[in-house]
């Protein structure tokens, strides 16, 4: 049976607004991803690493409990699970602050086998860790091989910007590896320099041709090599952006996947079938942008789903 999988960090979240807690939930960029995928009925299972202490075990409850398959968590002990406090700004976005104490041995789990119809999602810094690297580029090369659409989000902030010299050579395979890049203004400003869509397609083109751009709640935009595609965002009422990025690419999956677009696939679908694609990826972010959760709100999938 075809999968998603998605590869990234598991900790736990704790928002801050004003310098107190207001919420606490299993987070992490492809944490997120999953269970919004979960809860959209998507065959999703989460490749990733948490401790066998209370946190972990939280983490481990909450994704079974919301359709995420858990047989490629890496369980440690010895070690506690990452934690993360997220303080948002009279904007609603979050700066954050990580606690970490990861095992030596990384990501100790068996990797899936992956075929042509399955897809692959991974980004954000845990892609960038060199101790997780050897696991990640091992499992891309089978990727490859294998056909299998992979999907980077960079998710690179400024918080990392010090660290760019050292790490852009990995975010520049990650970029070479992928059938498909989703990225926002931020990322790609940070990394590049480029301010806009155009300029950003232009910078990575050669390396993976085809770009999914976000900039923030103003417009999407779609660059391919024969479509070029902007979709205004409707305006929501934002009461956190914690995990709208990540739910954006959750619903970039979910069509990409129940459509049975592989990689061959691509130049074939249409504008109109883009344009469905982009509005359900921008509803989801919207929806998520309107709660404390990081993922889909339960009555938000069933909407989707009917």
């Amino acid at each position: 049976m075809a999968r998603i999988f998605t590869f990234g960090e598991a900790l736990v979240d704790i928002t801050f607004r004003d310098d107190r807690p207001v919420s606490a939930w299993p987070g992490g960029a492809m944490l997120n991803t999953s269970v919004s995928l979960g809860r959209l009925g998507m065959p999703v299972s989460l490749i990733t690493e948490y401790g066998r202490d209370r946190v972990g075990t939280l983490i481990d409850t909450f994704l079974r409990e919301n359709g995420v398959d858990t047989s490629h968590a890496a369980r440690f002990s010895g070690h506690r699970t990452s934690l993360a406090l997220a303080f948002l700004d009279r904007d609603h976005n979050a700066s954050y602050v990580f606690y970490k104490d990861p095992p030596r041995e990384r990501l100790a789990t068996e990797m899936p086998a992956l075929t042509g119809e399955d897809m692959l999602l991974f980004g954000s810094f845990f892609a960038l860790d060199k101790g997780v690297r050897p696991v990640l580029n091992d499992l891309l090369e089978k990727a490859r091989r294998a056909g299998t659409f992979i999907l980077y989000d960079p998710n690179f902030r400024k918080a990392h910007l010090d660290e760019l010299s050292d790490l852009k050579a990995s975010i520049l395979d990650n970029l070479s590896a992928a059938t498909l890049v989703r990225g926002s203004d931020e990322d790609f400003l940070n990394i590049f320099g480029t301010p806009d869509a155009d300029t950003t397609y232009e910078e990575i083109r050669e390396r993976v041709p085809w770009l999914v751009h976000t900039s923030s709640s103003r417009v999407v935009s779609l660059r391919t090599p024969r479509l070029s595609l902007d979709v205004e965002v409707p305006s929501v009422k934002v009461v956190s952006t914690v995990g709208a990025g990540d739910t954006f690419n959750a619903g970039l999956a979910y069509e990409l996947f129940r459509r049975r677009i592989t990689p061959a696939k691509l130049e074939k679908v249409s504008r109109e079938a883009w344009l469905e694609i982009l509005r359900t990826a921008i509803r989801l972010a919207g929806r998520v942008c309107g709660t404390y959760e990081n993922y889909i709100p339960e009555h938000s999938a069933d909407e989707v789903r009917s």
